[in-house]
């Protein structure tokens, strides 16, 4: 399991876009856009990704979302490091 005091941050290899309350994220690889590895980030997404700022670790990430979406901590935790570690998959975020 994931150590809640880690504190990940996005990679410096993806670009983001913010349209509405979603973001579009762009793998770059050698200064070219990978559009066939385009990511779309729904609200909850969009959200989680914007406390990932690389000061916060996910124990904080974790009470944030459990105060915006009125959700129980352990709901929140696992959707949080759910989330975290499918874009730590994709190298989209690091910590």
């Amino acid at each position: 399991m994931t150590d809640l005091k880690s504190i990940p941050y996005h990679s410096p290899n993806i670009v983001t876009r913010k349209t509405g309350t979603e973001y579009v994220l762009v793998p770059i690889a050698n200064n070219i856009a990978d559009m066939n590895s385009v990511f779309t980030l729904n609200e909850t997404g969009a959200f989680i990704w914007e406390l990932i700022d690389g000061k916060r670790n996910l124990e904080e990430i974790i009470n944030r979302v459990t105060e915006e979406y009125e959700v129980d901590a352990e709901s929140a935790s696992k959707d949080v490091l759910s989330f975290v570690k499918e874009m730590s998959n994709y190298l989209i975020i690091n910590s």
